[in-house]
């Protein structure tokens, strides 16, 4: 370890789901070492090169080398390319003087770990989902120091952590909450609340379905506060946003703690962020997985589902049917709900930046 003070390289990027993490655990560390000297590595086009600044935290990037699932040129062309980004990443570990890496997956995370690896510089691993990816099953093979946000991940030496969270999150009274989020979001305050987000990219199939139960759960006295992603309004007939007694519309919410305060139940897709937030905190659920990619979102779920705290619904059968015969009975219910956001958070880990931060110092002690 330099003499001066510890010196942190954290790699991953591509999406919010490893960017938020990355956020987290560097975040964890400076609180545990104000010292610390911290650099994040990702790719020139992922959603890093805005959030990873904005959170006043400086990046170096490196070419992305996707891994070809099928033969093709890129295949054939793919050695170059991770030797050119293998060498790229030690000229930034060697110039950051780095003492460990902390790797939570993406396209950057293997150029990394090789070269890391080749440095004999510790590794530490965060995955964030139940299936793990391709980098981080790499990474696994050179390091002891491994993290999962869930139990049932298998990957080498893991060790179960939770996910690492934004404090505004982790450190959220619900109740306490819960009138000035409602206030802020323009919701009443007594009735029963669904709250519907698809992501910060929205999700068409869920925006479809509540724009057809919009009368069902207004005649139920449910409001419905609609997050459709940047882009995804829902239109009307008349080609204006879609509105509705009880129902307000917007784009984007920044601040989950806000969401996840207000809601009586959330609706969205079971991205491991998601899940592990509303277990967290104590929100009832229900998850519609993404049905394309290789089944995470299921499996992200499931835990919850079967502790009791959520329900899902597969994407096809996410209907407004479903919506009548389900979420308007359950969120009349307040018994049931209460029920929900006491299993959910009784399996939830709020403190998993902070057992992070503690794996990047025993990997840089041992």
């Amino acid at each position: 370890m330099n003499a001066e003070s510890l010196s942190v390289v954290l790699a991953g990027g591509g999406t919010a789901g490893h960017i938020s993490p990355l956020l987290a655990i560097a975040a964890a560390v400076r609180d545990v070492r104000p010292d610390a000297r911290l650099l994040a590595v990702g790719t020139p086009a992922g959603m890093e090169t805005r959030l990873v600044p904005a959170a006043g935290l400086e990046l170096a990037t490196i070419s992305r080398v996707p891994f070809p699932r099928k033969p093709s040129l890129d295949l054939l062309r793919l050695p170059v390319r991770l030797a050119g980004a293998v060498k790229q990443a030690g000229k930034i570990l060697e110039d950051a003087q780095a003492d460990v890496l902390v790797g939570v997956g993406g396209y950057v995370c293997t150029p990394l770990y090789l070269a890391a690896w080749q440095r004999k510089i510790p590794i530490v691993i965060h995955e964030a989902n139940t299936r793990a990816g391709l980098a981080n099953k790499v990474g696994a093979r050179f390091s002891r120091h491994v993290a999962v946000a869930f139990a049932g991940t298998k990957l080498r030496g893991a060790r179960h952590v939770g996910m690492p969270m934004r404090k505004e999150v982790s450190g959220l009274d619900r109740p306490g909450s819960r009138r000035a989020a409602r206030e802020l979001l323009g919701l009443d305050q007594d009735r029963p609340t669904l709250i519907v987000t698809g992501g910060s990219s929205g999700a068409q199939s869920i925006n479809r379905t509540i724009a057809a139960s919009l009368e069902a759960l207004a005649q139920a006295g449910i409001q419905t506060l609609h997050i459709t992603g940047r882009g995804k309004s829902v239109l009307g007939a008349d080609g204006k946003p879609l509105a509705a007694d009880g129902y307000r519309q917007v784009e984007y919410v920044d601040g989950m703690e806000t969401i996840y305060a207000a809601a009586d139940l959330l609706l969205g897709r079971a991205g491991a962020a998601t899940v592990c937030e509303t277990a967290a905190v104590g929100v009832p659920a229900v998850f519609v997985p993404l049905p394309i990619g290789n089944g995470e979102q299921a499996l992200n779920a499931a835990g919850q589902v079967a502790a009791g705290g959520a329900l899902t619904v597969d994407d096809a059968a996410f209907t407004p049917g479903w919506v009548g015969r389900e979420i308007i009975p359950l969120l009349s219910d307040p018994a049931r709900l209460a029920k929900m956001a006491s299993s959910a958070e009784a399996l939830g880990i709020r403190n998993a930046d902070r057992r992070m931060a503690d794996l990047v110092l025993e990997a840089v002690c041992k």
